[in-house]
């Protein structure tokens, strides 16, 4: 339901899009105190730009694209060299999250074979493993694209590369990819 006005009502925010926005934002950064920042960050700017908010969509959409904008600047943020001086992040190396990127994407009927999780489990290691050894910059096109699903034209202006530029980087990164696995994966 759209607001019938332009005005919006933050301290109800809270409880009403806190849990939300953090599901939204965990499997996208993979470390929960990072998930919770970004939330409180959305909240932050959401409140300074409240009078922006023009009422062409619920509060809950106008928050998410917030939190978009957030789990993106934060990449960014990561990936610039200033970035990587000043943020240390376990990028999926270790930790209780290990791996969860991946889970969040692995079809049900997987989920559901017990007799299949220790094949799940090496399988998201070998493809984890793979994408690590990507060019930085495809691996960060492609988890931004494949895996955080992010619009074409969002991760384009962020990372100031053409569409076609790109869709060259997700095709020589799938194509890296589909290497390394049947190198390490399905020739063993």
């Amino acid at each position: 339901m759209l607001q019938e006005e332009n005005t919006i009502n933050s301290e109800k925010w809270i409880d009403n899009y806190a849990d939300y926005l953090y599901n939204y934002a965990i499997p996208r950064v993979n470390d929960s105190d990072l998930a919770k920042d970004l939330v409180q960050e959305t909240f932050f700017a959401g409140l300074k730009s409240a009078k922006n908010f023009q009422g062409k969509s619920t509060e809950r959409t106008w928050l998410v694209s917030i939190l978009k904008r957030k789990i993106i600047d934060y990449y960014r943020k990561i990936n610039s060299n200033k970035g990587k001086a000043e943020v240390r992040m376990n990028f999926y190396d270790d930790g209780e999250n290990e791996g969860n990127w991946i889970e969040e994407r692995v079809p049900q009927a997987w989920d559901n074979q017990s007799e299949k999780s220790i094949e799940t489990e090496e399988l998201r290691d070998q493809l984890e493993r793979c994408i690590d050894n990507l060019p930085e910059k495809y691996a960060l096109v492609f988890r931004l694209k494949t895996i955080q699903e992010f619009e074409t034209e969002e991760i384009c202006k962020e990372l100031d590369i053409t569409a076609s530029n790109l869709w060259v980087i997700i095709h020589r990164a799938r194509t890296q990819l589909r290497k390394c696995m049947e190198d390490n994966w399905f020739n063993n």
